[in-house]
């Protein structure tokens, strides 16, 4: 679904991303870990047309991606979960939800202020995605309120009802508390049940390693080890790369 093909991003003479291959395969659950400045966040950020590429290509669906906006790339169907809280803090937890329908805040504001119905259908998706993360009872709390796990969870919920074919999570249960965090692994589990193709980055290994599929390791800017969670345990070279021995 998503190729990665020698791709390369510099900062001034820092390589943030040197070189870098690998492919998210359709239905699958596709971790990018890697010690702090490894280069993942500038890879989601690439994917997600953020930022540009110097060299290389990025394929979804078969469509070569790599210098398109933002805004093109998510109507093709790549729906994000940013590292930092997004939610608009003065409306309610219903209101956020329906921004994600149209991707354009534009839309949005037109349906807000009444100038175009907000159809049953979506009304009714969003409760349905609200049903899911078990946040129903407080679609109607602004987002302000929330406690900051409850916030990433609706965050989330925002990224899937956003029309998507692939879901990346920037670092999904960062700050959130272990009850939580058993929580949004079975939900992601649910979601793959459900053919839903997960991209995501997590510092928490314990979270990472019993959910994904496939695990891509990243250090300075390279791909230094990809498989799955078992074979990743036991890689030397991934075990360098974070306690450095």
């Amino acid at each position: 679904m998503l190729s990665i093909q020698n791709l390369h991003k510099n900062f001034g003479g820092v390589r943030a991303v040197d070189g870098c291959s690998f492919d998210v395969k359709a239905g699958t659950i596709t971790a990018l870990i890697g010690p702090n400045g490894s280069g993942k966040t500038t890879v989601f950020n690439l994917v997600c047309g953020v930022l540009q590429p110097d060299s290389g290509k990025i394929v979804f669906s078969g469509k070569q991606i790599s210098k398109l906006k933002p805004e093109t790339i998510s109507n093709l169907g790549i729906s994000r979960l940013f590292q930092q809280a997004r939610l608009f803090g003065n409306l309610t937890v219903r209101e956020n939800m329906l921004i994600a329908f149209d991707n354009e805040d534009t839309k949005f504001l037109k349906n807000f202020f009444g100038m175009n119905p907000i159809s049953k259908e979506k009304e009714a998706k969003a409760r349905e995605v609200l049903k899911t993360i078990g946040m129903e009872r407080f679609e109607n709390k602004q987002a302000r309120d929330l406690s900051y796990g409850q916030k990433r969870l609706v965050e989330l919920a925002r990224a899937m009802i956003n029309p998507h074919k692939l879901l990346m999570l920037d670092e999904p249960v960062a700050g959130v508390n272990p009850k939580l965090r058993k929580e949004i692994a079975g939900l992601l589990l649910k979601l793959k049940k459900q053919g839903e193709t997960v991209f995501l980055i997590e510092h928490d290994m314990n979270f990472t390693l019993g959910i994904a599929d496939t695990v891509v390791v990243m250090d300075e800017g390279k791909v230094i080890a990809e498989g799955t969670p078992q074979k990743i345990k036991k890689n030397p070279k991934v075990l360098e790369a974070y306690l450095g021995e």
